[in-house]
């Protein structure tokens, strides 16, 4: 439904997007994560053809962005970053209007605007001007018109902006609801969402994919260390973080009210020998498990290990030569 091959945008001699090359399939929901300025704004304007990418190509819904730019447009639902909306307009009119730039047959305006009203639940001020309305319920507006035209691909720049948290659930089960039937591109920074919502991950730093994968799987491989909480007592502390640093596969231990943070090598014969340590000592183990690694774990290591190779990589500045006894000297 969505490929991109060789994808780069450049800003002069800014150099934005990198050489993406990604596939999204019918029915997936991506969630496309990354920092600041990392390129995922750029991508999807990219796919939405706000602008056409410096080099390479991209294919939305079987049509190239570049070549076929109104056939990419009547199939792509965009929410942007910040959402343009017509403050003069009241929800309802706005998006009539939506619908109607969008190509939807008069006939079925009407059921397309209660649909969007419902599905984003804008009953309480579909009859308000959008200027009056809070920026929870604007963002909203903002997403109804994304789907108003049931567009077979969804490309959402963070859907869930100033939205409270009863929102933000009742937003991540539309998205689910709305991937039963439409292709979803979801960028936002609340990471515990892309866990429960999205199929696959595609992580973005310095404009080029670091990672790519199921959340499951990049918790389970991306991480070098494991955190371990080893609780023990019996021993005074520093002769416990002694022991415990001298451990094969034991990396870094830091202690506090007699509780251990242990980071191991990403391996599971790490906690047995810990257990056996402990007890041939003589001391008193009162818990042992390992933190299961999440998404914002794998994407600060990702990011972290990102940002020190781009660092590497740049050559060191000349330091300017200092004038000495005056400019004459």
């Amino acid at each position: 439904m969505i490929t991109a091959t060789g994808l780069c945008k450049r800003f002069g001699e800014k150099l934005a997007v990198d050489n993406l090359n990604f596939g999204i399939e019918k029915g997936e929901i991506v969630g496309f994560l990354g920092p600041n300025a990392a390129g995922k704004t750029t991508t999807m304007r990219m796919l939405t053809c706000y602008f056409p990418p410096s080099e390479g190509s991209a294919n939305v819904a079987g049509f190239d962005v570049y070549t076929q730019s109104l056939q990419v447009r009547k199939n792509v639902g965009y929410l942007p970053e910040h959402v343009p909306l017509y403050l003069d307009m009241s929800v309802r009119e706005y998006l009539e209007f939506a619908a109607a730039a969008k190509g939807v047959p008069h006939a079925d305006r009407k059921r397309a605007v209660a649909t969007a009203v419902e599905r984003c639940s804008l009953e309480s001020v579909v009859d308000q001007l959008i200027g009056t309305i809070s920026r929870g319920y604007r963002q909203r507006v903002g997403l109804g018109q994304a789907i108003i035209s049931e567009p077979p691909v969804l490309i959402l720049d963070e859907p869930t902006v100033g939205l409270d948290p009863a929102q933000i659930r009742e937003i991540r089960e539309l998205i689910k609801e709305l991937g039963k039937k439409s292709t979803v591109i979801l960028s936002t920074h609340i990471l515990p969402e892309v866990s429960v919502t999205c199929s696959r991950v595609i992580i973005i730093a310095n404009g080029r994919i670091q990672a790519q994968d199921t959340p499951q799987n990049l918790a389970a491989r991306q991480l070098a260390l494991v955190p371990i909480t080893l609780g023990v007592a019996g021993a005074p502390t520093g002769e416990v973080l002694e022991f415990l640093r001298g451990l094969q596969g034991v990396k870094k231990v830091d202690s506090e009210g007699g509780v251990f943070r242990v980071e191991a090598d990403n391996d599971r014969q790490v906690r047995p020998q810990l257990a056996r340590a402990v007890i041939e000592k003589g001391w008193e183990l009162l818990e042992l498990h390992a933190r299961q690694a999440t998404l914002e774990d794998v994407f600060l290591e990702i990011v972290s290990r990102s940002e020190a190779e781009e660092a590497a990589s740049k050559p060191e500045k000349a330091a300017e030569p200092v004038a000495v006894g005056g400019e004459n000297a």
